[in-house]
């Protein structure tokens, strides 16, 4: 007692309020179970899955602990997303509007693994044939148009240097053509022809040229011969666009037939019940990403059976899967997994 008078520590107060844990900033992976993992261990080694972009916050729970904001995730989301048991691939689709630099896809390299492998959309600056206004409508002729020298300096040069080994595939996606080009699609594979042949000798073990396109004009029984002739003159592949623009993914594969034996891309975009310019209607409805509103089992079974049989003969494929599929990209990643893991003899 006498200490206490003169000077003792004070007796603890067990009613003072906790002081609360420390607030966890940065991205963190969401706690991924053992069945995820296993589930990952069952799948080809050739066969990389992903989705377009990782900026999702919606993805909380899926991907990320807690939902870090969009900007937050474009800066530091990489290499959380590439820790993901399941995630071997992501599509960078911010090339589409303006050109990379070599430093820029090392920034990227940097942030993932060995074992994984970009996909990368080439600029709109040579693979749209107009030049369009903020809203999207063309302005006028795009004179850049499948420009060889500008496909190779702004596209597949910095991008082959900056991956390294982790150039996958390197797509370029040909948006709608204008009415009077698909009156002469026969001259615009052969401008195609001679782009694809200019591009400089592919020196990554996994990379891969490939052409997705958005009339179904190009698969009509008129042009898919010269079509396929092209790709396969110049070492380059299809790349099946699930999209609202074009056929049904059975109608797609008789040109990943012709160009057979070859690896597999696909980049499942947009589903059918949205229409042909449905994004923003997606957007409204799917928004926050967090779980499935259009389920396609038809697209899965069929893209599963092909996947198995690609891979089960020793040929890599990469696909990347949109928020705009079905609602939740990680878990069309994860349905897709299942199937082609249940098709897998291992």
């Amino acid at each position: 007692m006498q200490d206490d008078l003169f000077g003792g520590p004070p007796p603890e107060d067990d009613t003072a309020p906790a002081r609360p844990p420390a607030r966890r900033t940065g991205v963190h992976p969401a706690a991924w179970g053992d069945e995820l993992r296993e589930l990952a261990a069952r799948l080809p080694p050739a066969l990389r899955l992903g989705t377009s972009s990782w900026s999702y916050p919606g993805w909380q729970g899926l991907v990320w602990e807690g939902a870090p904001s969009d900007q937050t995730l474009a800066r530091k989301g990489l290499p959380i997303y590439a820790q993901h048991p399941l995630f071997r691939t992501v599509s960078i689709d911010r090339s589409f509007y303006r050109p990379l630099t070599a430093s820029d896809y090392a920034r990227y390299a940097a942030q993932v693994p060995g074992h994984f492998r970009f996909v990368v959309k080439a600029p709109s600056l040579v693979t749209d044939a107009l030049v369009r206004s903020e809203d999207g409508r063309g302005r006028e002729p795009n004179p850049a148009f499948l420009d060889p020298l500008l496909a190779a300096q702004e596209f597949v040069m910095p991008a082959l240097k900056g991956l390294g080994r982790l150039a996958g595939a390197l797509v370029f996606q040909l948006s709608p053509l204008p009415w009077h080009l698909l009156d002469r699609l026969p001259e615009v594979l052969e401008r195609l022809r001679a782009m694809l042949q200019a591009q400089p000798a592919l020196n990554q073990p996994d990379a891969v040229l490939a052409v997705e396109v958005r009339d179904p004009e190009w698969l009509a029984p008129g042009h898919l011969p010269h079509f396929a002739d092209v790709l396969k003159s110049t070492g380059a592949t299809y790349c099946l666009g699930l999209h609202a623009r074009m056929p049904p993914l059975a109608d797609q594969l008789p040109l990943l037939r012709m160009l057979w034996p070859g690896p597999l891309v696909c980049r499942w975009n947009l589903h059918p019940v949205h229409g042909p310019h449905g994004y923003e209607d997606a957007e409204k409805l799917y928004a926050p990403y967090d779980r499935l509103h259009h389920p396609d089992p038809d697209t899965h079974a069929l893209l599963a059976r092909t996947l198995a049989g690609v891979c089960g003969r020793g040929q890599n494929a990469y696909v990347t899967i949109s928020n705009h599929a079905e609602g939740c990209a990680p878990l069309t990643v994860r349905r897709l997994a299942e199937q082609v893991a249940a098709l897998n003899p291992t």
